[in-house]
This record gives C-alpha cells, sequence and structure tokens, in this order.
C-alpha cells in the first residue's frame, strides 16, 4: 500500500513538471511569433533598407511595408491615388520614387508624417496643379521631381514652407506662368535649380526675375517657352550671358523667342542669332539695372551702399561675398568687411581676392525680404603715369632689339689678333697664327707635305706645356728654337697684352 501511494505521489510529481515545462514552451513560442518583424510584401524586394515594388502593375500600395526602409521605389506601376497617412508605417523614410503612375490629384495628408522626407519623384504622372496643400507637411525636402506631368499653374504658396528645397523640376508640363516673387528673399536660401524648361509660358515678368538672388538666376532654366521677342527680354538673358550664369551656358542655342505671335514656326535663337536685336541698347533701360559696378585701387577702402527699396528702420541687412560667405553687422570674421546698420558695406584694405559680385538683402520682421541689390566690384592695382602702353608693341620692340643684337654680333665682331688680320690678305707663311689657332681650332692644322693626310675624325686641341703662371696668367713655355723666331715672340707678347686686358687680376710688374 505504501509503495502505490509513493508510485502514484512521483508519478503527480512527473505530471506537474512537464505541464510546466509545456506551458513554457507555449509561451515563448508566443513571445517569438510577436517579435518578428513585418514580412517584406511578395511583390517586392526588401534589403536592410531598401524597398523596392517597381514595375509589378500595382494599382494601391501594398500595406504591410517594414519599418526599416529609408527608400521606396513604387515607380513604373498604375497608382491613381495615395491615401492619406500611407507613410506613417515607414518612419526612417528619406527618399520616396513614385514615378511613372497615374497620379491626378493629391489629398491634404497624403505625405503625412513623413518629415523627414528629403527626395521625392513624382514625374511622369498626371498631375494638373501643384496645391499649397501638396508639400507643406515635407519641411526637410530637398529635391523635388514633378517635369512630364500635366502641370497647368503653381499656388503662389506652394513652396513657402520647403525652406530645405535645392532643387525643383518643372520641366515639359504646360505652365503657362509661374509664381516668381514666391521665390524671393531668404524663403529658401539653398535653391540652386528650378527648371521651368520647354512649358508654354508665353510671357516672363522681367522685374520679378531680375529680383531673384543671383544664385536663383545661376540656376534658373527658362529655355524652350513660346516667349515674345522684346528688348527688355533679350538685354536680360545678354547679360546672363555674359556673366556667365549656367542656365543660359549651358543651353545657349535653346534660348528662343516668337517673331510672332501665334506662330510656331517664328522662333528665333536670339542668344545666337541677335541682328534682329541691334537696335536694343544693353546701357539704356536695361533688367536689372540694380546691379552697379565699382572700381578700386588695391589696398584703398570701398564703400558700397544697399540700394533696396524704400529704407526701412527696422530692417536689418546681410551681404552675400563672391565667396558666398554671409556677412551681417558688424562684419566677417577678420574684419576685412564691415557692414553698418543702413546697409552699407565697407571693404578695407582692398585685395584682389575681393573682386566680384556681392549681394545686398534687407530683411524685415517677419524674415521677408524685399528687392535684392548687386555691385559688382572690381580691383586693380595702380599703373604708373605713362605706362599705359601697348602689350603687343612692347614685344615687338623687344624682337627687334634682339634681333640687331645678333647681327651685330654675328657682323661687327672685333678682332683680338689685329696683326695676323693685318697680314691676312699678304702672302705670308701658313703658320704665322699657328700658335694662337692651334688653340681655337678642333682640327689639327695641315701638314705641308703632300703625302700626309688630314684626319676629319679627330678633334684635339694642341696646347703647349705650361711653365709658368704670372697674375693669374697661363705662359707659355718658349723653347730654345723659338726665341731665334722673332715673330713667335710677337706672337706671345700679342697674347699676354690681350690676356692682361680681359683679366680681373692687377699686372704686377
Amino acid at each position: 500500500m505504501m509503495n502505490t501511494q509513493a508510485l502514484a505521489h512521483t508519478l503527480w510529481k512527473c505530471l506537474g513538471k512537464l505541464l510546466v515545462v509545456l506551458e513554457l514552451c507555449v509561451q515563448g513560442n508566443f513571445l517569438n511569433t510577436s517579435a518578428i518583424p513585418r514580412r517584406c510584401p511578395h511583390v517586392c524586394i526588401c534589403t536592410s533598407d531598401l524597398l523596392s515594388c517597381a514595375k509589378q502593375g500595382l494599382q494601391q500600395v501594398p500595406v504591410a511595408l517594414p519599418p526599416t526602409a529609408t527608400t521606396l521605389d513604387l515607380s513604373h506601376n498604375a497608382l491613381f491615388q495615395l491615401h492619406n497617412r500611407w507613410l506613417a508605417a515607414l518612419p526612417r523614410l528619406q527618399a520616396l520614387r513614385i514615378s511613372h503612375n497615374r497620379i491626378t490629384d493629391l489629398s491634404s495628408q497624403a505625405f503625412h508624417n513623413a518629415t523627414d522626407l528629403r527626395h521625392l519623384d513624382m514625374s511622369s504622372n498626371y498631375l494638373h496643379a501643384v496645391e499649397k496643400h501638396y508639400f507643406e507637411e515635407l519641411v526637410h525636402l530637398e529635391e523635388l521631381l514633378l517635369y512630364n506631368n500635366w502641370i497647368v499653374q503653381v499656388d503662389e504658396q506652394a513652396f513657402l514652407r520647403l525652406s530645405s528645397l535645392q532643387k525643383v523640376y518643372l520641366s515639359w508640363n504646360n505652365l503657362t506662368q509661374f509664381p516668381f516673387s514666391s521665390m524671393q528673399g531668404l524663403s529658401h536660401p539653398n535653391l540652386t535649380t528650378l527648371d521651368l524648361s520647354t512649358n508654354n509660358l508665353s510671357r516672363i515678368p522681367i522685374e520679378e526675375v531680375t529680383a531673384l538672388p543671383v544664385y536663383i538666376r545661376n540656376g534658373l532654366y527658362l529655355h524652350n517657352n513660346p516667349v515674345r521677342c522684346d528688348c527688355s527680354l533679350y538685354q536680360m538673358f545678354k547679360q546672363w550671358q555674359q556673366r556667365h550664369l549656367s542656365s543660359v551656358q549651358d543651353f545657349l542655342e535653346e534660348h528662343t523667342c516668337m517673331a510672332f505671335d501665334n506662330m510656331a514656326r517664328s522662333l528665333v535663337r536670339f542668344l545666337k542669332y541677335n541682328k534682329i536685336f541691334e537696335n536694343c541698347s544693353l546701357s539704356q533701360g536695361s533688367p536689372g539695372a540694380s546691379d552697379v559696378h565699382a572700381t578700386v585701387l588695391v589696398g584703398e577702402t570701398l564703400l558700397i551702399n544697399c540700394n533696396t527699396s524704400t529704407y526701412d528702420t527696422s530692417a536689418t541687412y546681410m551681404w552675400i561675398s563672391p565667396r558666398h560667405e554671409p556677412i551681417m553687422h558688424p562684419g566677417n570674421g577678420n574684419r576685412t568687411l564691415e557692414v553698418y546698420h543702413n546697409g552699407s558695406l565697407k571693404i578695407i584694405a582692398a585685395k584682389p581676392w575681393h573682386s566680384g559680385v556681392y549681394v545686398c538683402m534687407a530683411i524685415g520682421k517677419h524674415h521677408q525680404l524685399n528687392k535684392t541689390h548687386e555691385v559688382n566690384v572690381t580691383i586693380h592695382y595702380p599703373m604708373l603715369d605713362g605706362e599705359s602702353f601697348s602689350t603687343g608693341l612692347t614685344t615687338l620692340l623687344g624682337c627687334v632689339v634682339s634681333l640687331v643684337l645678333v647681327l651685330m654680333y654675328l657682323y661687327f665682331t672685333p678682332c683680338h689678333c689685329f696683326q695676323c688680320c693685318k697680314k691676312a690678305t699678304a702672302s705670308s707663311p701658313p703658320q704665322e697664327c699657328s700658335a694662337q689657332s692651334s688653340i681655337l681650332s678642333t682640327t689639327p692644322p695641315a701638314p705641308d707635305g703632300p703625302s700626309q693626310k688630314i684626319s676629319t675624325s679627330k678633334h684635339v686641341v694642341f696646347l703647349e706645356p705650361i711653365k709658368d703662371v704670372h697674375n693669374g696668367k697661363i705662359r707659355l713655355a718658349a723653347s730654345e728654337d723659338d726665341t731665334k723666331n722673332p715673330k713667335l715672340l710677337q706672337l706671345k707678347s700679342d697674347s699676354e697684352s690681350i690676356s692682361s686686358i680681359f683679366s680681373d687680376t692687377p699686372i704686377m710688374s
């Protein structure tokens, strides 16, 4: 009886342990299942942070998306609508590509919870306009691609909150006008590309465009638009060409205008063929006349006024240097440039690297700017009186003088052996100047005998043995036979006299 009770107790004890183990296994399996992240949609390709669902014929965005994705590609599908808050499941998203779809409109919260988005590509869709609420949530957006849509108009406040914009592409649309005034001031300090090319812009507001900061105008592309030809348009683009702005230099031949209204075949490449604008004066009434040219000498001080619109006592002023350095009161770091409260800029001790275009901007109470003012500063070195001569003439004169000196050297060189030169015409023994000529010649003198042959392949300099050096001069040794020959003695005395003339050492007697 005791054994049966002990056995039953042992069995119940083992069964209890088994139940505990099973319960732990079930709980662990549940926890592991709940910890598994969302699976990748079967129509997409997922990597660590890239999610590609391109070219799948999708009509709706997949529901289950991995939250680790920073780049989402939905291009080349059949999407026609984006639901509200559909990006809430992707908190790390930075690049979104929805090009080549059928999207015609965007809801007010289509990009809600996508504040970290930097790149948005909605090109090749069916958008008809750019409304105010389309992208106002994308406060950190840097690149916006909207080319090849059916966009007819852009709201004035469509890009108002997008202060981080760097590039906007609106080419290949049906735009008839654009709110250039919304791009003035510091609302878009980083905007370097605004592509409005290949649209239906029939008129360009010259005053609004010339009031844009120079960094925006450098990347403002307006080519391939059916604008009406006039002098103000030609003068504006001609100035941009002279200042080598990229928007004109890169597409010089694509800048066209219509000589006659409603005639597509009357397009003229006005920057390449500008004969029809010969009567237009670039100095009178040219757009951007607020641009001023200032000249100063190196080392001098220059004061530039900020001639913007009506003076406002509450406004603060900022200058942009040619090196793209913002300068506000009191000045830059090394204090070579100073800014006064009235907006004037002072260049202290001008240097050559201070040359370039300076841009002045007046900032109001609400951080809005009025028209900017640009000054082109040229710094050069002073020229002496009578120094204004032609460099080409100076070079030619130097060449003529050099040629005359060469001719004088060739034809008027004096003979240092006067007796040899005087007796050259008279009949004399062939070895009178042999002592000197043997030193200067590379070929030995010809022998007397007819049977002797001259070796032209050997070049030998015959020198007499040196016996004495006196006063820095080398004396040739005279043998007993030489003392009997008065001509050789005379030759040595002449050579000594010549060497004494060209010697730097005084002659000691």
